[in-house]
C-alpha cells in the first residue's frame, strides 16, 4: 500500500519557500505559496516536519 502524499494548506503557507530547498526529489514548486507535484513526491516527509507554519501534512 503506497504511503499518502504530502499536500500543502495554502492558507496557512507563509511563503518561505524552505520546502522547496529541502524536497530531495524537487516535488514542491512555489508561486506565492507552496503546492506539491504529487507525482514526484515519494512520501517522505521532509517537507512536513521542516515547515515552520504546519502547513504541509498527509493527504487525508
Amino acid at each position: 500500500m503506497e504511503k499518502p502524499k504530502a499536500k500543502v494548506d495554502e492558507s496557512k503557507c507563509l511563503g518561505c519557500s524552505g520546502c522547496v530547498a529541502i524536497c530531495p526529489e524537487e516535488a514542491i514548486d512555489f508561486y506565492d505559496k507552496a503546492f506539491v507535484i504529487r507525482e514526484r513526491c515519494i512520501s517522505c516527509y521532509l517537507c512536513i516536519n521542516y515547515c515552520p507554519a504546519g502547513a504541509i501534512s498527509e493527504e487525508d
